[in-house]
């Protein structure tokens, strides 16, 4: 699996339970839209998309939030691994609407985060119980959680991006379509996603 974070940073980020990675983020503080995950095959989904929406709209500004404790998420009156309300905004503002890749069932995060500031803003996308014998990357597919579903989910949440939303969509629907076409005939998963690596 890929390495994200140095060894210092990995130390640091486990110990507060979540954070921002600032590397790929370029929101400055004030983001367009808050794309987080939890685990290891939707944080390189989410990364992945990044880099898709980075690429084809700069001025786009994104956060980027990992979490590595789901308590964090849980208010700490309820749970003492839970944020304060203030650092919980640090990470996930108040009314910014957030993508949330997730390696279990969507609702886990929705029941955690349901006493939060807009609770409705959390759009999560993780197992749906869907998949059979396929490729890894047709298991995202399978559940909706690819960069490509991700990336037209910040098309459908971002006001000011609904302008360019109409060809940005059809352009995934059709990687998602050249995916299932190529593993039908080759038995893996198509070189751009194969080959992937962060890099902006």
């Amino acid at each position: 699996m890929p390495q994200w974070l140095t060894l210092r940073q990995a130390k640091e980020h486990c110990s507060k339970g979540a954070s921002v990675w600032d590397w790929a983020s370029n929101d400055n503080g004030d983001p367009d839209v808050i794309m987080a995950a939890a685990g290891d095959t939707p944080t390189q989904e989410i990364l992945a998309a990044v880099t898709i929406l980075r690429k084809q709209f700069p001025t786009l500004k994104i956060r980027m939030v990992n979490v590595v404790d789901l308590y964090t998420l849980i208010p700490h009156s309820r749970h003492p691994h839970g944020f304060d309300e203030e650092t919980f905004e640090e990470l996930f503002g108040k009314d910014t609407p957030v993508i949330f890749a997730f390696h279990g069932h969507p609702r886990v995060i929705h029941e955690l985060t349901y006493k939060r500031s807009n609770p409705h803003r959390f759009h999560v996308r993780g197992y749906i119980e869907e998949g059979t014998t396929t490729t890894p990357f047709d298991m995202v597919v399978c559940n909706h959680m690819s960069r490509f579903h991700l990336a037209m989910e910040v098309m459908h949440r971002v006001p000011r991006m609904k302008s360019a939303a109409g060809d940005f969509i059809t352009e995934c629907k059709q990687k998602l379509a050249n995916h299932k076409a190529y593993i039908y005939e080759h038995g893996e998963d198509i070189p751009e996603v194969r080959n992937w690596k962060w890099g902006l």
